[in-house]
């Protein structure tokens, strides 16, 4: 497995931006999928962006898109999440995760598609 740190979350008012960062160790990151979830109080895990390994295919959840850009550098191995027009319906705490079973490619959008995961950055859109 990987071991994956995410950084980059605060407390933002309506319409700002934040971008996230998730910095892997412990396995060869750059051959496998990676991708962000959120989970907000009270509510179920969900999909938010994947993208394969080499950023050739990207995946973004219909509330998202348009609005959110996933990332990745390889070089660094760091999987990126720049969030624009946040609204006070993104707030959740935000996961990294990545599908280690795989190789490249994205299997599933759902989080039992992923094995390894960060511990969360809390994101909070204020109106």
């Amino acid at each position: 497995q990987v071991q994956l740190v995410e950084s980059g979350g605060g407390s933002v008012q309506a319409g700002a931006s934040l971008r996230l960062s998730c910095t892997a160790s412990g396995a060869t990151f750059s051959r496998h999928a990676m991708g962000w979830f959120r989970q907000a109080p009270g509510k179920e895990r969900e999909f938010v962006a994947a993208i394969t390994w080499s950023g050739g295919n990207i995946y973004y959840a219909d509330s998202v898109k348009g609005r959110f850009t996933i990332s990745r550098d390889n070089a660094k191995n760091t999987v990126y999440l720049q969030m624009n027009s946040l609204k006070p319906e993104d707030t959740a705490i935000y996961y990294c995760a990545g599908d280690t079973r795989n190789v490249g490619v994205v299997v599933s959008l759902s989080p039992a598609g992923f094995d390894s995961w960060g511990q969360g950055t809390q994101v909070t859109v204020s109106s």
